[in-house]
């Protein structure tokens, strides 16, 4: 099972779209797929159309019992797509730090649980909160891929910039580093600001930058209110076609990590 983390500290980057594309575009595949939801305002939980205060089971249940609370893989729940499995975020998951946080081992509960269910799937991906915490030190512990969505506007470069001073402090306690792609996402390339954006970007963080960029596109918030992947229900359109070209470069250097294991074995 391959392991992908979407994460960014800072909000409205387009995480959860990452996750729903992706995931869509993989399970079309005929991929098993399963997608996690650690954030706990639980947008990917309700994108399914499932409500994050009320679904159970629930991804707290797991932090709860230090993952000694029952098998993980009876805690997903179906989505409308064939291949496509959720294991639902609770807003309780707010409470973990305050609770949990200090507790020695918490930071690899959900790479246990995923360990657990390797032979269930062959992709997980990860929706994390845009905020360092127990639940992103979870996420970015238990991944073989960081993908970082950033917005094409200069603010969001601060937020890339904390995220990957994290992944630095993150990289000490793991035995290889992290592989991590930077990915523009709301990029409008009408826009002197967002274009100045992705030149900066790609100038200050080189060949971590996927190539390409996600657009602005209004059919993602429609596919969002009908709860499947634009990927699935538009698999044409602009947006779509960005997703499938980024899932390509994913693909792509998760053969190069493959053939580098084997070169070192």
């Amino acid at each position: 099972m391959r392991i992908w983390t979407v994460a960014n500290q800072k909000g409205g980057v387009g995480k959860t779209t990452v996750v729903t594309s992706l995931a869509g575009l993989l399970a079309q595949r005929g991929q098993s797929v399963l997608v996690v939801d650690l954030d706990p305002h639980g947008s990917l939980t309700s994108y399914f159309g499932y409500d994050p205060e009320t679904v159970e089971p629930n991804l707290y249940e797991l932090f709860r019992t230090q993952g000694r609370g029952g098998d993980p893989s009876a805690m997903t729940v179906p989505t409308s797509i064939s291949g496509l499995e959720l294991l639902p975020a609770s807003t309780s998951l707010a409470t973990l730090d305050r609770q949990l946080g200090s507790r020695k081992g918490m930071g690899l509960i959900i790479r246990r649980g995923l360990q657990s269910m390797a032979g269930r799937f062959d992709y997980t991906l990860l929706d994390c909160p845009p905020m360092l915490g127990v639940l992103m030190v979870n996420a970015l512990a238990a991944c073989d891929h960081l993908v970082v969505p950033v917005q094409t506007e200069f603010l969001a470069m601060k937020g890339l910039e904390r995220m990957v001073h994290t992944l630095e402090m993150i990289e000490r306690s793991r035995p290889k580093p992290l592989p991590y792609t930077i990915v523009p996402t709301l990029y409008d390339k009408r826009t002197r600001a967002a274009t100045r954006a992705l030149e900066e970007l790609r100038q200050r963080y080189g060949e971590r930058v996927w190539p390409g960029a996600i657009p602005v596109d209004t059919q993602f918030r429609e596919a969002s209110r009908d709860g499947q992947p634009l990927t699935v229900i538009q698999p044409w359109c602009r947006g779509s076609m960005a997703f499938r070209k980024l899932l390509e470069h994913l693909k792509e250097k998760e053969r190069a990590q493959e053939a580098e294991a084997l070169g070192h074995g």
